[in-house]
């Protein structure tokens, strides 16, 4: 915050505050989603797996939608005013229409739900993100900054949600839907200066057209980009799914550590939020590709090592380190699109080039992956991974697009006039 100007500040804390809220409100609610599918709907493991499969396949197809509709109408706000108003939807439509349709008509609750959850989550989690990333851009602040009160909600969601549910899971959905209203209150008070100082830096002056998708299809930066994305943040994001029954081995009595399991959690997302508030001026200087590379290294490092981890102090130790590996890999990812990739494509960068790739991951990869963990461990499984993200980094040095930052001592990159030069 202190690089932002002073007559942006009130805008800063509601953008903020906008972020805050949906993060609290999918923390509350669909953060609960597996055990509400399970306790409530009474639907078994295999139908569980079903119901994320099919809404996996519902977001990779929505998530470039949602990126092209935002790289055409650039800074407007309706979007997100969907994207809120399908939130604040929630209580009524799980319990009036979710939760009754998947006990009568299950496979038809699971298309109809998978359609709603990307709607209104996994794909507008990520046109959320795209959008604050320009808007911070816009008015000279930092997406990471922004975002870290993000991680912030879902930890104070985190906190009671679990005990809310208990009582009755209506009350979750109910504080959703009363936490998106106050979303869209804020929303509408965000004001947007498409005149700002920056504006030439972050808007195109032509707004996209299909031509651009699918130049952007046939460029080598965006395969690069998808490679690197396949192999390290694949290995990032799959190995997390079930560390929590790899971690829970360390302990003689499972309760205990599922109970530490919980608590470094919280550091985790209380290391989130800090790391949020530096990665941003880090990444300013190391360049975007670098903390690229890095996030590759520490992945690899960490699942290499939590397959050699022989107690319970090690394996705790680097749990909270994914937090890390999350800050600068988003801020990372922003900044490299930002610097490499036309204005007029940026979102729909974003969520087809990084976003739909790491669903395909999870359609891809879990299955493979959960079959070692049976056949030959969690042990051997995360060193495979960890290697595999460690070679990626190495393939992408080359691959990746050089960066722009101070230890090359060159002019910040024009992003006005690069495309035009290349």
């Amino acid at each position: 915050m202190e690089n932002t100007p002073t007559k942006n500040r009130t805008e800063y804390y509601k953008i903020s505050t906008f972020i805050f809220l949906y993060f609290f409100t999918w923390s509350a609610s669909i953060g609960l989603l597996a055990i509400w599918l399970g306790q409530k709907a009474n639907l078994s493991g295999t139908v569980i797996g079903t119901v994320f499969a099919v809404n996996g396949i519902f977001s990779v197809i929505l998530k470039p939608i949602y990126g092209y509709i935002l790289d055409k109408i650039g800074m407007s706000k309706y979007l997100l005013y969907f994207v809120v108003a399908m939130s604040a939807l929630m209580a009524p439509f799980f319990i009036y229409v979710y939760q009754p349709l998947l006990i009568s008509n299950t496979m038809l609750g699971i298309v109809v739900g998978a359609i709603y959850l990307s709607f209104a989550w996994y794909a507008g989690v990520a046109a959320c993100e795209s959008y604050t990333d320009r808007f911070s851009r816009l008015n000279g602040m930092e997406f990471g900054q922004i975002r870290m009160w993000g991680s912030l909600g879902w930890a104070v969601a985190s906190s009671f949600s679990g005990l809310l549910f208990n009582l009755s899971p209506a009350y979750n959905f109910i504080l959703g839907s009363v936490a998106s209203l106050v979303m869209l209150v804020v929303l509408l008070s965000l004001k947007v200066n498409v005149n700002s100082a920056h504006a030439g830096e972050v808007l195109a002056k032509e707004k996209i057209v299909p031509a651009d998708v699918y130049a952007l299809l046939k460029s080598r930066k965006f395969w690069a980009f998808c490679l690197y994305v396949a192999g390290v943040a694949w290995m990032m994001f799959i190995a997390e799914q079930q560390f929590s029954r790899y971690f829970v081995t360390f302990f003689d009595d499972i309760h205990q550590g599922n109970a530490v399991f919980g608590y470094l959690g919280t550091v985790q997302s209380a290391m989130e939020f800090l790391m949020y508030m530096v990665i941003p001026l880090f990444v300013n200087y190391i360049g975007a590709k670098r903390g690229l590379l890095i996030v590759g290294l520490v992945v690899g490092a960490r699942l290499i090592i939590s397959g050699l981890a022989d107690s319970h102090l090690l394996i705790s130790v680097l749990k909270p380190l994914y937090g890390l590996e999350i800050c600068l890999l988003l801020v990372s990812v922003f900044k490299y699109i930002a610097e490499h990739f036309d204005k007029r494509v940026n979102a729909t960068m974003y969520l087809l080039g990084y976003q739909a790739m790491l669903y395909v991951g999870n359609v891809v990869v879990s299955s493979p992956a959960g079959l070692l963990y049976d056949r030959i461990g969690f042990e051997h499984t995360y060193i495979i991974m960890g290697s595999i993200a460690l070679l990626f980094t190495v393939i992408s040095a080359f691959t990746l697009s050089a960066c722009q930052s101070k230890w090359r001592q060159r002019a910040p990159l024009d992003i006005a006039g690069s495309h035009t030069a290349r």
